[in-house]
């Protein structure tokens, strides 16, 4: 497979197949993943993977969170801009829609939006869950570097065959997070990020994700 065709063929994946997925696999994409661009070297990135019991006892913690009070747990950063203006507002809540639509899920059923959106914290039901998290030293350039290491990731998961799809929502509960999975208390977390084999039947994984037109992100001047 060429770059190319893993750009276009990775997408997010809410859908994964009861199939695990080989460690060595997963030992393989990481340790490519680690030629990532990084300014200065520093290779901010960090990653904690889950599977088996280490994920199923996530998953029942994570139940216990979802039922405690709003503001239990802090998220460590926005995850997007207050007052999100268009065009970016316009494309968020069409991207929603999209994705609502394709499970069939009404914009006035609430609690179908609901149940959905709880859905991130099985992973989907994802065979593996990786946590990526990062020193709460570090800044921008570095969040950009992490970003990188990320789609590198998620490119080479294509290459394999596999699929993922990052979840920032998991930032909403660090707390739970990193006791589960062993995070020192100094790092950011940043996301997770489900990985399995995916079922390409399934609709959620086949809603329309139209981009932008180039002339609206990219100028050329000569």
């Amino acid at each position: 497979m060429d770059v190319s065709t893993a750009v276009e063929q990775r997408r997010s994946t809410r859908h994964f197949a009861a199939r695990p997925v080989d460690q060595a696999i997963l030992l393989r994409v990481f340790a490519q993943a680690g030629n990532a661009p990084s300014g200065g070297n520093l290779q901010p990135w960090h990653a904690t993977v889950l599977a088996g019991d280490r994920l199923a006892d996530l998953r029942r913690q994570m139940q216990v969170a979802l039922q405690a009070p709003p503001g239990s747990e802090m998220p460590e950063y926005r995850i997007y801009p207050e007052n999100l203006p268009d065009p970016w507002r316009s494309r968020r809540s069409a991207n929603g829609e999209a994705m609502y639509a394709s499970v069939g899920i009404g914009r006035d059923d609430r609690g179908g939006r609901m149940a959905q959106v709880m859905r991130n914290f099985t992973f989907f039901d994802a065979p593996v869950g990786a946590f990526v998290h990062m020193p709460r030293i570090m800044g921008p350039p570095q969040w950009a570097d992490v970003g990188m290491w990320l789609q590198t990731v998620m490119l080479l998961l294509v290459e394999q065959g596999l699929a993922s799809c990052a979840q920032e929502a998991w930032s909403a509960y660090p707390d739970t997070v990193k006791r589960v999975a062993g995070i020192p208390d100094d790092h950011v977390l940043f996301c997770g990020l489900a990985i399995g084999w995916p079922e390409p039947d399934a609709a959620i994984n086949r809603f329309a994700n139209p981009r932008v037109a180039l002339e609206d992100t990219v100028r050329f001047l000569d």
